[in-house]
């Protein structure tokens, strides 16, 4: 009896968070991993745990998601060394708190751009291929922040909302293609570390409410290929959030300031400063945060 082929599976964000975990979940189903995100030096600790896990093949492609050029660069590389491309996982962002009007221009445009371009610089890249192929899957890793808004979020909720517009029309635009699938995954708050890389101007740093477990919602993604799905809430309250902000506002801009403050946000104050935002900070980055996740 033939051997199943390995997956070819190209996964940004790979360092760290719902990207790293996804890769440890492809690489137990032996998979072929293309591992990319801006820094090298975590990239390759992912690569070593994807290896020891199973992966069948790994590749590490240190790339800026909001760079088209190194992203086209990245999957041509790919598709020269494995031949094909059957599913991207795109979960690269980075993060950063405080009022619209405190948060730097350069930080806010560097959060939308990894958001917003960074999805279109992949989606380009990659569907030329699956329609060449016949076949494939992208999955985008989104957030509850792309169907509501919280204050001191403001950059991050801008990036969400576009990158969510972005993956609707993709799913349009797809639809000639019937081998070709387009998911996107929305989690609430996660256990990860991008609230404590994030970048701040509000004077404290944030923490997930009620965080869900990275390794959860990367099953979460590794499920949308048995079950392609044009959206997956991947949040325990999602659902009622969402509820609360479409049908009544006036309630919901009146509790979730307060709410943020209590269960978002940590108590010690902490000066202004860009986090991640604009570089790679390989010291914080790991599968999960400090935080205990569902």
């Amino acid at each position: 009896m033939p051997t199943a082929r390995a997956q070819t599976v190209l996964i940004t964000g790979a360092s760290s968070g719902i990207g790293r975990a996804t890769a440890q979940q492809f690489a137990r189903r032996g998979a072929r991993l293309v591992l990319v995100a801006r820094g090298r030096t975590s990239l390759e600790e992912t690569a070593g745990e994807v290896r020891a896990a199973g992966a069948a093949d790994v590749l590490v492609c240190p790339a800026d998601v909001t760079d088209e050029a190194a992203v086209r660069a990245v999957v041509e590389t790919a598709v020269g060394r494995f031949g094909d491309l059957d599913v991207v996982v795109h979960s690269a962002a980075v993060m950063a708190y405080g009022r619209i009007e405190d948060v730097p221009g350069e930080a806010f445009d560097t959060v939308v751009r990894t958001g917003v371009m960074g999805t279109a610089n992949v989606a380009r890249a990659v569907l030329p291929v699956f329609r060449r192929q016949g076949r494939g899957h992208l999955v985008v890793v989104s957030s509850l922040l792309a169907s509501v808004s919280a204050p001191q979020m403001g950059s991050y909720v801008a990036a969400k909302w576009g990158q969510h517009g972005l993956v609707r029309t993709l799913q349009q635009e797809t639809r000639d293609a019937p081998g070709i699938h387009v998911s996107m995954v929305a989690p609430g708050g996660v256990n990860t570390p991008i609230y404590s890389q994030a970048g701040t101007w509000a004077g404290r740093s944030g923490r997930p409410p009620v965080p869900y477990s990275s390794e959860r919602v990367a099953r979460a993604v590794v499920a949308r290929l048995d079950r392609p799905r044009r959206l997956v809430q991947a949040g325990l309250f999602n659902p009622l959030i969402i509820a609360g902000f479409r049908l009544l506002p006036s309630v919901y801009d009146a509790l979730v300031g307060p709410l943020l403050r209590a269960v978002a946000l940590e108590d010690e104050e902490m000066p202004p400063g860009a986090g991640n935002v604009f570089e790679s900070r390989p010291e914080g980055n790991a599968v999960d945060g400090k935080w205990r996740g569902l």
